[in-house]
């Protein structure tokens, strides 16, 4: 097995919790209330934000010029594009640019984000792709296994799956596991270890990130 089969399979409870979340069931039937998703709406726009940053690292951190351009390209995709489709998506739930910008994060959002950027700033490019992984390759891989049954009839759900499936999303998924592959492949056994930490961790994250809009959540002081 590569790299990446070890990860996921160290990490797959997890990914089959996500599956099973309420939330994502929600997504891939239509079922879920609009209110509680316009919960993600809002938290996955600060989400990017702080999103971008781990690129802008990986650009300074990487150690080929072709993986400094892919990263530059994907920082000027999240920050001049993808941002602006949210904006036009989070319109049709009925939210304005600057409810978007007015949200505040939430604890969940919060602890993420700062645990990736710490970890894109503090360590080596080996471990910002281990964190940032199971963001990109996860939700590939849930709207992937959502396709598999019938579309929701809500139209803006089935976008959302359509778009988290697409070929884009699979290639710039596909490409960061070629590169942690890459990169895991001189690294000793403890450095693997510590990779694989790494990636489990922003695995549960990303369950919490699922449980957050769900429930909801606030600080309580």
């Amino acid at each position: 097995m590569v790299f990446t089969d070890k990860l996921f399979e160290a990490a797959r409870p997890i990914w089959a919790a996500q599956l099973e979340h309420p939330f994502v069931k929600g997504i891939g039937d239509g079922s879920l209330d609009e209110r509680l998703f316009t919960n993600w709406v809002l938290q996955d726009y600060r989400y990017l934000k702080e999103f971008a940053r781990i690129f802008a690292w990986a650009v300074a951190k990487a150690d080929h010029l072709e993986s400094m351009g892919w990263y530059a390209a994907a920082l000027n995709l999240t920050l001049n594009t993808e941002m602006d489709l949210h904006r036009q998506y989070a319109a049709r739930f009925g939210i304005s640019p600057e409810d978007l910008e007015a949200a505040p994060m939430w604890p969940t959002t919060r602890a993420y984000t700062d645990f990736l950027i710490r970890t894109a700033a503090d360590g080596d490019m080996a471990d910002l792709i281990a964190a940032l992984l199971p963001c990109v390759w996860g939700y590939v891989y849930i709207a992937q296994h959502l396709t598999q049954g019938d579309p929701p009839k809500d139209q803006r759900y089935a976008d959302w799956i359509v778009q988290y499936a697409s070929d884009e999303f699979a290639a710039a998924a596909e490409w960061l596991k070629a590169e942690m592959n890459r990169l895991a492949e001189s690294a000793s056994g403890e450095k693997r270890e510590k990779l694989t930490e790494l990636f489990v961790l922003s695995s549960r994250y990303e369950w919490q990130f699922w449980e957050m809009c769900w429930a909801g959540e606030r600080w309580r002081v």
